[in-house]
């Protein structure tokens, strides 16, 4: 063979490899999305709220009914709120990818209002490039009180009508509690991450976490009235997650966890 030809060959073979890896480069690296649902559901028989106590500003509280919200469980169909579901990582572990559609929401205010006498949301999602929005709708004083680890903890004043806002720069292990030392018997929770993907499960029980990067993941799954959750039923079948953790593969289709029953006793009833 000519020395032309085997030159002409040689170059042929350098663009192919080249094009190669610009291929790579231009799909091989795009992460994939998928999603992560499923349903809780409280086991055993519908259990009784638990009475507050009101011992402050009886005559404007009490009209308004506040009930304690440390275990709900809908009536019709035994879905269990409350459940708090997030991506879990290790200190060293680097940050998932976000989708771009998280970026639409990424400096938003959070909302937890003070209004008939209770913290509203319940359970408050955060993500640490959000800010905290804190107010009182009541014709009462208020204040919020945040038990932070990783953050410093802080105790707003919330007088009649007013805004307080707070800027939380670490995700935190485990939801947090609030509380007003002005009416002990207000309790919240608020779960502080630096990414986007938790869900708290709604009045029948449901969750969805929508655009996870595809991969292996491992998932937290918690409870104000039962810590971790750990020891639960799914298809018939006792499964155990140590510390309430699930590791498993998000893929570019739905993963559907299915109906996971909490026995009664993990609530201590």
């Amino acid at each position: 063979m000519k020395l032309s030809a085997i030159i002409k060959l040689l170059f042929v073979f350098s663009l192919c490899l080249s094009g190669g890896l610009v291929a790579d480069s231009a799909f091989g690296d795009e992460p994939s999305w998928g999603n992560f649902k499923g349903r809780f559901v409280y086991q055993g028989d519908f259990p009784e709220t638990e009475e507050l106590v009101l011992n402050k500003d009886i005559e404007y509280c009490a009209p308004r009914e506040p009930k304690s919200e440390k275990l709900i469980v809908n009536k019709e169909n035994m879905g269990l709120s409350n459940v708090v579901i997030y991506l879990y990582q290790k200190r060293d572990e680097p940050a998932p990818p976000i989708h771009p559609d998280y970026q639409e929401t990424a400096e938003e205010k959070v909302l937890i209002d003070n209004i008939d006498c209770t913290f509203k949301p319940h359970v408050s999602m955060l993500r640490t490039s959000q800010t905290l929005k804190i107010t009182n709708s009541d014709d009462v004083a208020h204040n919020t009180a945040a038990f932070l680890n990783r953050n410093n903890p802080f105790n707003a004043v919330t007088p009649i009508g007013d805004t307080v806002l707070k800027n939380l720069e670490q995700g935190e292990r485990l939801p947090v509690q609030i509380s007003c030392s002005i009416h002990p018997w207000m309790q919240g929770w608020l779960l502080v991450q630096e990414h986007p993907y938790m869900a708290v499960s709604d009045a029948d029980g449901n969750f969805e976490i929508k655009n996870l990067p595809a991969g292996e993941w491992t998932f937290q799954f918690w409870h104000e009235s039962a810590g971790y959750v750990a020891d639960v039923t799914i298809d018939d079948q006792p499964v155990e997650w140590k510390r309430g953790r699930l590791t498993t593969t998000i893929s570019e289709e739905t993963y559907d966890l299915g109906t996971v029953n909490v026995a009664a006793e993990k609530f201590g009833r």
